[in-house]
């Protein structure tokens, strides 16, 4: 459904009457860039600020023209075919873009679907339609101004699909949102993902990602660094597993700690909480120093033990440091 082929784009300083060129060289938003979405799949874009994220998520839309390469939504190209990847791709932003305030969720929504070739009677089912389905109904005819911001974001969702798309884009649909407001549009584009719609998810969160994609590409400096299943994730972080285990005692989790700190291939030792007059530990290692941990962990008789593979938290900072994470 989406096919995206060595895709490039540099922004390049320029001088303009009031101003000087930014000195300086041009700016890489992506480089030889390349993705398939099956269709039917919810794909997750993951990556800081500055990743070139959105710059795709533009061209997608057809609102910037891409410097090299290709990408095509349901088979026509952003280029050449702007006008028809427009009626198969639905917007949904986060924060405030692309509302009306003045206007009431109905009209806001009436009026998105003439923009998308809706006749008149079409548009009015459509809109009322997703207004009971996003659980606006009760507040159609109140100005979108006096909403919450996660109302707000649920009216956008409506917005992204009044054409009927068969690819939902959503930019960072939760950025801002309190936890509640966050976790009602989670589980609406969780609906949208079990009818089968395309779906292409850019965020900062984790959480999100995990929740509710097939497969996440990580993104930097324009480039694709991988792309997986968020389940699988932790294999691409070789050698780094790891080991919770609780001692019955203080005194022994000391001890062990310790001595575990010291084995080969043991990156860190990290208490947790205290359980019942014990405590809880993590244990970071390598492949091999997990061998030597179990082991020494079974030789002073703790069996309170469980081994984990790197979550996709763990696999971003890996990747790409602290910067831009969101948890």
């Amino acid at each position: 459904m989406i096919e995206i082929s060595d895709l490039g784009r540099v922004y390049t300083p320029r001088r303009t009457l009031f101003r000087r060129a930014s000195g300086g060289s041009e700016v890489v938003a992506l480089d030889d860039f390349s993705l398939r979405v099956e269709v039917g799949r919810t794909h997750g874009l993951l990556g800081p600020n500055g990743a070139g994220k959105t710059t795709l998520v533009k061209i997608l839309c057809t609102v910037l023209l891409p410097t090299s390469g290709r990408a095509a939504v349901a088979g026509f190209d952003v280029v050449r075919d702007a006008a028809r990847v427009r009626r198969e791709i639905g917007i949904v932003f986060g924060g405030d873009r692309g509302l009306y305030g003045r206007l009431t969720p109905r009209q806001n929504l009436r009026f998105w679907g003439a923009v998308a070739g809706l006749d008149t009677a079409g548009a009015r089912r459509r809109a009322d339609a997703l207004l009971e389905r996003v659980g606006l109904a009760e507040r159609a005819g109140e100005r979108v101004e006096t909403f919450s911001r996660g109302m707000k974001q649920r009216l956008h969702l409506a917005r992204g699909l009044i054409g009927d798309p068969s690819v939902i884009v959503l930019d960072e649909p939760t950025v801002g949102m309190d936890p509640v407001a966050a976790r009602e549009v989670r589980a609406l584009v969780g609906e949208l993902r079990a009818e089968r719609k395309t779906i292409l998810l850019t965020t900062h969160d984790m959480v999100e990602a995990e929740q509710l994609c097939d497969q996440v590409t990580l993104i930097d400096h324009g480039r694709a660094l991988f792309t997986e299943d968020p389940q699988r994730i932790g294999r691409l972080v070789a050698g780094h597993d790891r080991v919770e285990f609780g001692a019955p005692d203080a005194a022994l989790a000391g001890l062990v700690s310790a001595e575990l700190a010291d084995l080969p291939g043991v990156i860190a030792v990290e208490p947790g909480e205290a359980v019942d007059g014990g405590t809880t530990w993590r244990v970071h290692a390598t492949n091999e120093g997990l061998r030597l941990v179990l082991g020494r962990l079974v030789q002073h008789g703790i069996t309170d033990i469980s081994t984990q593979k790197p979550t996709l938290e763990q696999v971003y900072l890996h990747f790409i440091g602290d910067r831009g994470l969101k948890v």
